[in-house]
C-alpha cells in the first residue's frame, strides 16, 4: 500500500510544509524547467517555488518541444545559470532588469527568468539537449554564495537550491518586493526533516 502523502506538496503528513506556503505576486515570470527525476525527489524545491509564485510555470521534461521553445523565446528572457567554460560569458545581476542580448549586442528588459531545476549533471544535459537555451542571455548570482540546504548536498561550490537561487534573483529583479518570504516553506521543510532525522536517530540508539 502506498504511503499517505499531501496532495499539494507531495510529502508525507509528518513532513508536510504546506502551512508555510506563501502567495507572492511577481512581475517577472519565472519558468522552471524541471528534470523528470527531480520531480520525484522528496526535497525538490522547484515545485515549492511554483506553489508560491503567482506568475510562474513549471515544465517537467528533459527535452523541450518546438512549441515550448517558441513560447519561451517569444519573451525577453534570461537564463539563471552558473558560469560554464563552453557557454558565452554570463552577466551578474546588478539591480536592474536590463541584460545584454548576446545575439546582437543590444540590451533588453527581462520579462521572464528561466531556471533549470535538476542536479548539476542533469542540468548540463538539459542545456546540451536544448541548444536554444544556450543562446538566451545568461545571468548569475556571483560568488560568495552559501546555501542553507543542509539536508541535500551539491557537487559544486557556491551551489544553491532552486528556491534559494530564485529568491536571490527576484530580490534583485524586483527589489520593491519582499521575496525573502519565498524561503518560509523551504526553512520549514529543512527543519521538519532535521527533526525527523533526530527522532529516528534516538530511536535507533534506544534499540
Amino acid at each position: 500500500m502506498p504511503r499517505e502523502t499531501c496532495n499539494t506538496c507531495l510529502r508525507p503528513p509528518n513532513v508536510c510544509y504546506c502551512s508555510a506556503l506563501v502567495n507572492l505576486a511577481n512581475t517577472v515570470k519565472v519558468v522552471i524547467i524541471q528534470h523528470p527525476q527531480e520531480e520525484k525527489h522528496p526535497f525538490n524545491t522547484g515545485r515549492m517555488t511554483h506553489l508560491c509564485l503567482d506568475n510562474s510555470e513549471m515544465i517537467i521534461t528533459e527535452t523541450l518541444t518546438s512549441d515550448q521553445l517558441n513560447t519561451l523565446l517569444s519573451k525577453p528572457s534570461a537564463l539563471l545559470y552558473p558560469s560554464l567554460a563552453w557557454l558565452p560569458d554570463s552577466i551578474q545581476l546588478d539591480g536592474n532588469r536590463y541584460v545584454s542580448d548576446n545575439t546582437d549586442s543590444q540590451y533588453l528588459m527581462v520579462e521572464q527568468l528561466i531556471v533549470i531545476d535538476a542536479t548539476w549533471k542533469k542540468s548540463k544535459k538539459i542545456l546540451h539537449l536544448n541548444p536554444s537555451l544556450q543562446k538566451i542571455p545568461r545571468v548569475n548570482l556571483g560568488d560568495s554564495l552559501e546555501s542553507n540546504y543542509s539536508i541535500r548536498k551539491t557537487s559544486i561550490s557556491n551551489g544553491l537550491s532552486t528556491i534559494e537561487s530564485i529568491t536571490k534573483a527576484m530580490l534583485i529583479l524586483e527589489n520593491n518586493r519582499d521575496f525573502l518570504q519565498l524561503l518560509k516553506p523551504f526553512e520549514k521543510m529543512v527543519a521538519l526533516q532535521q527533526l525527523n532525522y533526530r527522532k529516528k536517530t534516538k530511536a535507533a540508539i534506544r534499540i
